[in-house]
């Protein structure tokens, strides 16, 4: 039989942004969505990246295995969309559990049928879903994808008890209407196991990926929020939590 092989965009060895603790965090190659503020649109492409075996990408991870397990930091697959790639995903978890005991973090965006990715979701110990927006239009316009199965995905995420991160990139003038967050919020209030949310400022650090793959870059004059503006939101979606669980 063939040996398991997935397509790699990058790595990144001592993350801090992506899950508790220090982190090994795997990027992988491809994604359904065209985010207008994505920062690897080279990870877009599903026939691009680097083919590595499981074995060639656990062997990347064991030289820092000892500095993540003491504050309960682990492994986290981001991407690109992992969800794409779930079988080599679900096996990278399944064999990091068993030879370190290390915890396993899913970065997604949730663009997946529920029950599709059960198997990875029994491996996974923390799912960080990104929401980008909460209006339709908006979701399509600034992602290029409906929400509606996103929205499933965090229902089904909610059903199975997952623990969960929320996360939102907060694009100033984009999606940052109160309207926006307090919906947003209202949403994360009707769900069960959302331990954190985290409000993520836009920033430009991947621009000049859109400028050397030659593709227009949409968001050109938007600035990254302030301080102000970030806890701002963070008070809006609050605001949205609170009313929701009033409302049960």
């Amino acid at each position: 039989m063939a040996e398991m092989v997935g397509r790699i965009h990058s790595c990144e060895t001592f993350g801090t942004l992506d899950g508790p603790g220090i982190r090994f965090v795997l990027f992988m190659q491809g994604c359904p969505l065209r985010c207008q503020f994505c920062h690897n649109p080279d990870s877009w492409d599903i026939r691009a990246g680097k083919l590595m075996t499981l074995d060639e990408v656990l062997a990347e991870i064991e030289p820092y295995v000892s500095f993540y397990r003491p504050h309960g930091g682990g492994l986290t697959v981001s991407g690109g969309e992992p969800l794409v790639q779930a079988p080599f995903v679900t096996r990278l978890f399944r064999e990091a559990k068993k030879r370190w005991g290390i915890t396993t973090a899913l970065d997604t965006s949730g663009m997946c049928e529920p029950g599709q990715a059960d198997e990875l979701l029994d491996e996974t110990d923390l799912v960080l879903l990104d929401l980008k927006a909460m209006g339709p239009e908006l979701h399509k316009e600034l992602t290029g994808q409906p929400q509606d199965r996103i929205l499933r995905f965090a229902r089904h995420l909610s059903d199975r008890g997952k623990k969960m991160w929320i996360r939102r990139v907060l694009i100033p003038g984009v999606n940052d209407s109160a309207k926006e967050l307090l919906a947003l919020g209202r949403f994360i209030g009707s769900l069960g196991g959302v331990e954190k949310i985290e409000v993520l400022p836009y920033h430009k650090m991947g621009v000049h990926k859109w400028h050397l793959l030659g593709i227009t870059y949409p968001l050109e004059g938007v600035e990254s929020p302030g301080e102000k503006e970030v806890a701002r939101a963070h008070r809006l979606i609050a605001q949205g939590v609170a009313e929701a669980v009033h409302a049960i």
